[in-house]
């Protein structure tokens, strides 16, 4: 029989990595998330103790949907609902009647596509597609949801509440839909990819920096969109795409062999995945400067990165270019507060600071961690150790992922201990 940590190591990974792709199945066999969602958190405390006596099944993933699954069925005859539920199911077009699928193939995945156009159904509000893509598919809680969107846990539990009774109560379908409806949410699609492979590439929480699977499970999605779209794919979707790969590229080399973060400016480029770049590259070789939409703009200042061989040769006075581009395409404090840094980059630490001050006076990201880290990068450049220690202990307090905080506290220590 395997060990209990043997067995709550399995069900960990299970959980992070199966999480997205067992609730959008659920979400298909029986059209209601929260039926999903709590069938699947069923499943995973009954593997607890039946996995610790059967062992680990073959298909962890295949067992918790069966065993999910069940559940939900045992609680929908318990209301006497059952055939009449799935029914109305099948003949609204919310789910549709089919064989009983191999939950085991990777196939299953594209419910994680559905699950995608579902959220970005027009009918909800631009915010409640993005939060509720992040709470079914990514399984991120409530209260973390609510920090990415600077608001309390209470307001972000409203807004997700009412977009699951909007889907069920207008009997939003759950399919990819027409290519007529597939460009109009395009748009809201291709921003929760992003959102989705950004909680991989930073995750919110645990001890890794990056959550590879959820990486991965974003290309591929956005390939998908990809070959829909085809052959007159839109710009912007292959843009989305470049920006990910590019990003993805640099992975091995942003952790050192301890696990612990390495900056961009001290990342060995060598290790960097080259013909992703190249890949990349050749998506967004042919879109006209002026042309460049919010996610081109983003795919075009990771490119001067990876155009770098080395830190030095870095081109930031074209960053902050783009970066002025993308400000009055698409106006947000993240984007400035990253304009504020390339500015620093390029034209010294003291004037991008002084933006950093303002931004910070005049919006809603004092609870932002990462502005609070910039500032102190920043003075920690200047000399100015004590006023950089308050600002990294200030990141330090707000911030979530543990590879991140240590990354704070060794930053903290040496601006602490400026003479070691």
């Amino acid at each position: 029989m395997p060990s209990g940590a043997s067995v709550a190591s399995a069900i960990e990974e299970v959980y992070r990595v199966e999480w997205g792709r067992i609730v959008a199945t659920l979400i298909r066999l029986f059209g209601d998330f929260d039926l999903a969602e709590e069938c699947a958190q069923e499943a995973f405390a009954v593997a607890v103790d039946q996995w610790k006596d059967g062992g680990i099944p073959q298909s962890p993933r295949a067992w918790i949907i069966q065993t999910a699954k069940h559940k939900a069925i045992d609680r929908i005859r318990r209301r006497g609902l059952y055939a009449e539920k799935l029914e109305s199911y099948v003949v609204s077009g919310f789910i549709r009647a089919a064989e009983e699928p191999d939950y085991d193939n990777d196939q299953i995945s594209d419910d994680c596509l559905r699950l995608i156009f579902t959220c970005c159904h027009p009918a909800l509000a631009p915010e409640a597609q993005i939060a509720l893509t992040l709470r079914t598919l990514c399984g991120l809680e409530t209260d973390e949801i609510a920090r990415a969107f600077l608001v309390s846990p209470a307001t972000m539990a409203q807004r997700l509440v009412r977009a699951k009774n909007k889907i069920r109560e207008a009997a939003i379908p759950y399919v990819v839909p027409g290519t007529n409806d597939l460009e109009a949410r395009l748009g809201a699609v291709l921003t929760v990819i992003y959102l989705v492979f950004n909680e991989g590439y930073v995750a919110t929480r645990g001890s890794s920096l990056v959550r590879t699977d959820l990486c991965s499970e974003a290309i591929r999605l956005g390939r998908l969109i990809l070959a829909l779209m085809a052959p007159q794919t839109p710009a912007e979707a292959k843009a989305l795409v470049a920006l990910m790969l590019l990003h993805d590229a640099r992975r091995d080399a942003r952790l050192d062999a301890e696990g612990e973060i390495v900056t961009l400016e001290e990342q060995d480029r060598s290790r960097w995945n080259h013909q992703q770049i190249k890949e990349a590259l050749l998506l967004i070789k042919d879109t006209p400067r002026e042309a460049l939409g919010p996610f081109a703009l983003q795919a075009a200042i990771v490119a001067v990165h990876c155009n770098a061989a080395r830190s030095a040769d870095t081109d930031w006075a074209e960053i902050v270019r783009l970066y002025d581009q993308l400000e009055r395409a698409q106006p947000s404090p993240i984007v400035s507060l990253n304009r504020a840094v390339a500015v620093a980059m390029s034209e010294g630490p003291r004037l991008g600071l002084a933006m950093i001050d303002r931004l910070a006076d005049a919006s809603n990201l004092d609870g932002y961690h990462l502005l609070h880290a910039a500032r102190a990068d920043l003075l920690r450049r200047l000399g100015l150790h004590d006023q950089a220690a308050e600002n990294y202990s200030r990141a330090l307090a707000l911030a979530t992922n543990e590879s991140e905080r240590r990354f704070l506290e060794r930053r903290l220590r040496e601006v602490q201990s400026p003479h070691l």
